[in-house]
């Protein structure tokens, strides 16, 4: 990486600052003020990434990063998927499918030192992991970083250590390992109180607590509602041939244009078969049997189906690089 980061990056930290998705009232407001920001995450940062989890909010900013690309002629970044050893199998297919489909280059951010624990003795998810079978990188984040004291922790991504071992540790190695500079991720106001200060370029520059970096939040100003009309009217008709053009909202998982697959579409199954937020296997539930769209979103929690220990510890972990 640069030895002068972040010097030679010139955007503005404030942007944003003290605001929400109602200063932005029209999604075609949101989606010029997503552009502008893609549009300087590709062109300030000598090596960014796009954190890709294949939800809704990271496909959106993915979307956007695809169209900046070819508008402005801009090299498509580094797709990074956090494989937590934890996730929907749907989840890793459809990363890869639409990978391939759109030709993104796709790299994996893992904890191997967990994983390669967890394999050699067969473990599942809540088996306990000793503390002292980790080599001292994790072993150094458990007992200085963390200050756990227990013995064992669970192989469990919605805990505090697991999350931080298997997700953030896992990530802030592959920004080193990869010498990158600027992390475009789908972050949104709304989702969660802990992001809702959050900027549209925000400063990770602490070289104790990650490799210094920034992160670039294209969508911010997008709620719930907003990312799901995002992709009926604009990335599913331009994924899907046969789609209309002026867009059309599935009324049901049944409900597709003629000749349309939802192998076309660029959505998660998980959110058609009823999934609102999507976490590890393990942790996360639908919240009914309707698709994702079709929810009551505004007066219920769109993190309702996650494991709620690791949402109360939000705050901390974003302190210690989670996204």
């Amino acid at each position: 990486m640069t030895a002068d980061f972040p010097d030679y990056i010139d955007v503005e930290y404030t942007d944003g600052e003290g605001e929400d998705p109602s200063e932005y009232p029209a999604l075609e407001s949101k989606i010029e003020k997503a552009i502008d920001v893609t549009r300087q995450g590709l062109e300030e940062y000598e090596n960014p990434a796009v954190m890709w989890t294949g939800g809704k909010d990271s496909t959106l900013t993915l979307y956007f990063i695809n169209e900046v690309a070819d508008e402005f002629g801009f090299e498509k970044p580094t797709a990074v998927f956090i494989d937590h050893y934890q996730h929907f199998d749907e989840i890793t297919d459809f990363v890869e499918h639409w990978a391939d489909e759109w030709g993104i280059d796709l790299v994996y951010a893992r904890n191997e030192d967990v994983g390669s624990y967890v394999d050699e003795n067969g473990l599942g998810p809540g088996d306990d992991i000793p503390v002292d079978a980790l080599g001292d990188h994790n072993q150094h984040h458990i007992r200085n970083i963390l200050e756990y004291e227990d013995e064992t922790f669970p192989f469990l991504l919605d805990t505090y250590v697991g999350n931080h071992l298997l997700k953030t540790v896992a990530l802030n190695d592959a920004l080193e390992t990869h010498e990158i500079d600027g992390v475009i991720s789908g972050v949104r106001w709304d989702e969660q109180e802990a992001r809702a200060d959050e900027t549209f370029f925000s400063p990770r520059h602490d070289p104790d607590t990650y490799p210094p970096h920034d992160r670039v939040h294209p969508i911010l100003q997008f709620k719930e509602a907003d990312v799901w009309d995002a992709f009926w009217h604009y990335v599913v008709p331009e994924a899907a041939a046969e789609f209309p053009d002026s867009g059309h909202v599935p009324q049901s998982g049944d409900d597709l244009p003629d000749g349309v697959e939802w192998e076309d579409v660029p959505i998660s199954p998980k959110y058609v078969a009823g999934f609102r937020s999507l976490g590890s296997e393990v942790s996360t539930e639908k919240t009914t049997d309707e698709p994702a769209w079709l929810q009551n979103l505004e007066d219920t929690t769109e993190r309702a189906g996650r494991a709620q220990d690791k949402e109360d510890l939000m705050e901390r972990l974003r302190d210690l690089g989670y996204m």
